[in-house]
């Protein structure tokens, strides 16, 4: 069973994110705002249990939730 982890706007997010996009940029692709951008990360974050964007995505990576 392959349950995944990322709705489809964190897994939008954090794609954009390992292409070194700034929330900022991030931002303005999805038509979101940067607070909305930074809760997505943040919800992440809380789900893997980890501290940090950098760590977020390593797991991420791990776990083939995301593809660099």
């Amino acid at each position: 069973m392959n349950t995944k982890i990322l709705t489809k706007r964190e897994h939008e997010v954090f794609s954009l994110l390992i292409m070194n996009k700034t929330t900022k940029d991030i931002a303005k692709k999805l038509g979101i705002s940067e607070k909305t951008v930074r809760n997505h990360i943040s919800n992440v974050i809380q789900k893997l249990g980890v501290n940090g964007r950098a760590v977020a995505v390593v797991e991420l990576l791990k776990l083939k939730e995301i593809e660099l």
